[in-house]
């Protein structure tokens, strides 16, 4: 029978009988941990608190952030950054154990960038379709936003995420934070170029981004007209500089460097254009010195936000799992736990909603007996791919590759209840 989550993340087509079980077992990890509310008496330590300060005046002007901004409670959820050789060609990473749900907050999506952020004024800005095509075209921002859009739900992965160097990281956000997803509006790709007409021959696009690196990528033109977007806006407001104002090109599923940010021109040509990021960048080196090259998909993923690195259980009883799963193949179909090392491994709940190429978010009911442990997840899309473990990717392909690694995060919880990454 097939389980479909709801908004609970309880599956609507479990029977009732298994359903109160869950809910049982919930309430009963719940009690064990001491979560119960608790009896007081006037005069006890669990009597009510005071009435606290916020309470006695009134709050801040409501005109005086035109821009609302997160509480400063919450000043500490931010990127990490991650500089390479100038601040200019850097990375900051989406802090995966602090959020919640699927989508990712603007301010907090993850950056990689080659020549830093320009400023781009979107009066100026111009997007060229050229070379194979039967009317060549140059569009405003204006002539873009008059073609129909669509709003959709991707997960945009950087393929250098979770690089096979894993000194030094110690949060989930360390290990996977070049991993974001939002809600993405635009304008399908295929609309314009059948407004600009294909030409016999077409078989590539060519996408190039107007920042000082001119970013240039080949995207098979199969895919433009599957599911590509020119996307002008993210989670319901205009894409920040950052990613890519006024304009981008959204890729679902394939390595983040083919979503080409500030993207300035469209070239249909007959081969890919074997740029710098499609030759001595983004392709995947093998033991036997060849390289893999076009590895556009990005393999099904998940992990564990909590518990995960950094953080500290507060003692045995029940511990809800959570995490976040994703493919660039299509739909999560399962992700699987195990709390014993990998000996054993058990079906999570999947929250929905469950989408295609999109986080999916996952829950684990766990009672934590106290003892050391290692916890792992492993997604299942709906392909049937299995998510390997990293000695599996490690004897295909040698230590010699940077990009694609999609292996399985192992963590370990001590007796003290911290947790630290097993790969370290």
């Amino acid at each position: 029978m097939d389980s479909q989550p709801d908004d609970t993340g309880i599956p609507e087509a479990m029977e009732a009988p298994e359903r109160r079980r869950f809910l049982k077992t919930a309430a009963l990890g719940l009690a064990g941990a001491s979560l119960a509310p608790a009896v007081w008496a006037q005069g006890s330590p669990d009597a009510p608190p005071p009435i606290p300060d916020w309470m006695k005046i009134p709050g801040a002007d409501t005109a005086a952030n035109p821009y609302g901004l997160p509480s400063l409670h919450e000043g500490h959820v931010v990127r990490k950054l991650s500089v390479a050789k100038q601040a200019q060609s850097a990375s900051s990473r989406t802090p995966l154990e602090k959020l919640d749900g699927i989508l990712t907050p603007n301010g907090l999506f993850y950056e990689r960038h080659h020549a830093g952020v320009p400023d781009i004024d979107p009066a100026q800005h111009r997007l060229m379709v050229h070379g194979l095509v039967e009317r060549p075209l140059v569009f405003s921002m204006a002539d873009l936003r008059r073609f129909p859009s669509v709003n959709r739900i991707h997960v945009l992965e950087c393929s250098g995420n979770q690089n096979f160097s894993y000194k030094d990281k110690v949060t989930a956000g360390d290990i996977m934070g070049l991993v974001s997803c939002a809600e993405w509006t635009g304008v399908p790709l295929r609309t314009v170029l059948e407004e600009a007409g294909i030409k016999p021959g077409a078989k590539w696009v060519v996408a190039e981004g107007a920042d000082a690196a001119a970013m240039t990528r080949s995207i098979p033109l199969e895919k433009c007209l599957d599911d590509v977007l020119l996307v002008y806006s993210q989670n319901g407001e205009r894409l920040r500089p950052e990613q890519g104002y006024p304009l981008r090109i959204l890729v679902p599923g394939y390595e983040g460097n083919m979503s080409v940010k500030w993207l300035r021109s469209l070239q249909l040509r007959e081969e890919p254009i074997y740029s710098r990021e499609e030759t001595s960048k983004y392709t995947d080196l093998m033991p036997d010195g060849t390289a893999r090259e076009f590895t556009f998909v990005m393999e099904a993923k998940s992990i564990i936000t909590y518990p995960s690195g950094g953080q500290k259980l507060d003692g045995p009883g029940f511990h809800e799992i959570s995490g976040l799963a994703w493919s660039g193949s299509g739909k999560i179909e399962r992700v699987e736990v195990s709390t014993d090392s990998g000996q054993t491994w058990t079906d999570a709940r999947l929250q929905g909603p469950v989408l295609p190429i999109c986080m999916t978010r996952f829950r684990h009911a766990w009672q934590w007996d106290g003892t050391p442990t290692t916890i792992l997840s492993r997604a299942i899309d709906e392909t049937g791919y299995v998510q390997p473990d990293l000695q599996t990717i490690l004897d295909a392909r040698g230590r010699n590759s940077t990009y694609h690694n999609h292996a399985i995060q192992p963590w370990i919880i001590n007796e003290n209840g911290k947790v630290s990454n097993a790969l370290a």
